[in-house]
This record gives C-alpha cells, sequence and structure tokens, in this order.
C-alpha cells in the first residue's frame, strides 16, 4: 500500500524539490508545516521548476487542496528559508 500522507522538506533553500514520487490519482492537500519561519512555494512551471516568482506562496499552516494530481512528483517545491516545507495527504 502506498503512503497516505507525508512531508517534504527542501534541503537547500533556492533548489527546487519534486514533493514525492508517489502516485495519487485524485485530490491532494498541502500544508505548509507549522514551525515554517517563511513562505514555501509550490506548482510547476512546466520545466520541472518553481520560485518565489512562478510558485504559489505558503505561509506556515496555509493550506492549498489540488482536486487532481496524478503523482507527487508534478508538484515542485521550494522554500525562503533552508529545512522548510510542507505537509501532504492524499484525500
Amino acid at each position: 500500500m502506498s503512503a497516505k500522507s507525508g512531508q517534504k522538506t527542501v534541503a537547500a533553500a533556492g533548489t527546487a524539490e519534486a514533493l514525492g514520487s508517489g502516485q495519487v490519482h485524485g485530490a491532494l492537500m498541502v500544508k505548509a508545516l507549522g514551525g515554517n519561519t517563511d513562505k514555501v512555494y509550490i506548482g510547476n512551471d512546466g520545466a520541472g521548476d518553481v520560485a518565489s516568482t512562478n510558485g504559489m506562496e505558503l505561509s506556515a499552516g496555509d493550506v492549498v487542496v489540488f482536486d487532481n494530481v496524478a503523482n507527487l512528483s508534478e508538484l515542485i517545491i521550494d522554500s525562503a528559508v533552508n529545512g522548510e516545507g510542507v505537509a501532504w495527504l492524499i484525500l
């Protein structure tokens, strides 16, 4: 059985990373970790990247729901501070 939830942190701020690699095939909720001290960004610019200039900005505790995601790797995250990130939950 595949994981239904998880967390992803960005090791080096400014270096975008895939949210994960597992299949979703449905709705996905993403929440910025409560301990984050600055913004995280989520999205995909079409070239497998995201940044403050083209991603959805999330502050600590902010939540976004994506209606139809095939794979966690479709979503890319980046952060303004090393080690900050998001939690995710397949709905």
